[in-house]
């Protein structure tokens, strides 16, 4: 896993911030292309094809979760700026939880960038974070960054932590973007999507349009993601997380199958997470959402013509710099990627 995890470690240390996604893709881009593979840049899209593009269709977002400076001396959580909403209804988990954010951020460290060229443009330190209920989003107090213009977005300062066979940064989604650049690096032949602003709720749509410019179609989309869990004895129980459907679509693919009976060959502990949390919803006598997924919108925008599943990595502390989850995941995830696209374990 030596060659996985150094891919990780680098693309990590790039910034890419909902809606400032441009440095981070301009590094994946030349990553891919130094190994031979095909990269387009779209729109919202960036597209790597193989030498089989139709063999396979990945997916991941490739933005993290940031500030932006929206004034002087004012920054606020980039995924619920007005100019960054998409559909954000409220049914969302991560919505659900702004009003537990605050109190995570402070004394965070955070860097400053040019959405454009990715150059650093300094360092600050958060002091504090409150929910303003009038504009529905985190307002930030940052030290350090009086001179910066709106419009600049501010990543948190993160670095890959491996202890006790558990990795911890903010994983959220780097990690299925560095899979993917390793599936190739390992001989996938296959398309792979990296999509922006997905915690704006906007990736699917930049998606959509890629599929609809081209009239492709496919029931095999597999998008790859993390999904969040409360307790590290949960996370120990479970090595890769499925699921039969999200709150806007029924996932209708052979995938899900495909993906289970190879969990059951080579002993992979899975999960369904719809099921999980209608369960969990069941005992505690409460009602919720089941979650919202770049798929599940997908699916229903274009009445089920594009269909498919998901494969997420199971993870604890959620939209931090300390997301955590264990290498037998990784190790999960990558042998059911190679089982399904190269034919080996």
């Amino acid at each position: 896993m030596e060659q996985f995890y150094d891919i990780l470690k680098q693309l990590i240390r790039i910034p890419s911030v909902v809606g400032a996604e441009h440095p981070f893709f301009m590094f994946v881009k030349r990553e891919l292309e130094e190994i031979g593979v095909t990269v387009e840049y779209y729109d919202g899209v960036l597209v790597a094809k193989g030498d089989d593009p139709s063999s396979g269709y990945l997916s991941a977002h490739s933005d993290r979760n940031g500030l932006i400076c929206t004034g002087h001396n004012e920054f606020q959580y980039a995924a619920f700026i007005a100019k960054n909403r998409a559909d954000l209804t409220g049914n969302s988990n991560s919505e659900q939880m702004l009003n537990n954010f605050t109190s995570r951020f402070v004394d965070e460290k955070v860097q400053a960038y040019q959405p454009w060229s990715g150059s650093y443009l300094g360092l600050g330190v958060i002091k504090e974070a409150y929910l303003c209920t009038r504009r529905n989003n985190i307002i930030f107090k940052v030290e350090g960054f009086d001179h910066l213009f709106p419009g600049t977005p501010i990543a948190f300062m993160d670095k890959l932590e491996i202890k006790d066979d558990l990795i911890s940064a903010q994983l959220d989604n780097v990690l299925s973007v560095a899979i993917i650049i390793y599936m190739y690096q390992i001989g996938y032949r296959g398309t792979a999507f990296f999509t922006s602003s997905e915690e704006a709720g906007k990736s699917w749509r930049f998606l959509l349009e890629w599929f609809k410019r081209f009239d492709i179609s496919t029931d095999e989309l597999l998008v790859l993601d993390t999904s969040p869990y409360k307790t590290l004895e949960e996370l120990k129980n479970i090595d890769i997380v499925l699921r039969h459907r999200d709150a806007n679509a029924v996932f209708r693919s052979s995938l899900k199958e495909k993906i289970k009976k190879i969990a059951i060959k080579e002993k992979i502990r899975y999960q369904f997470k719809d099921t999980y949390l209608k369960n969990k919803m069941a005992q505690n006598g409460t009602k919720g959402s089941i979650g919202v997924t770049e798929l599940g919108r997908l699916i229903h925008a274009t009445k089920g013509a594009i269909q498919g599943t998901t494969l997420q990595i199971p993870t604890i502390g959620y939209h931090t710099v300390n997301e955590t989850t264990s290498d037998k995941a990784v190790q999960s995830i990558i042998t059911v990627l190679k089982r399904l696209y190269i034919g080996v374990a």
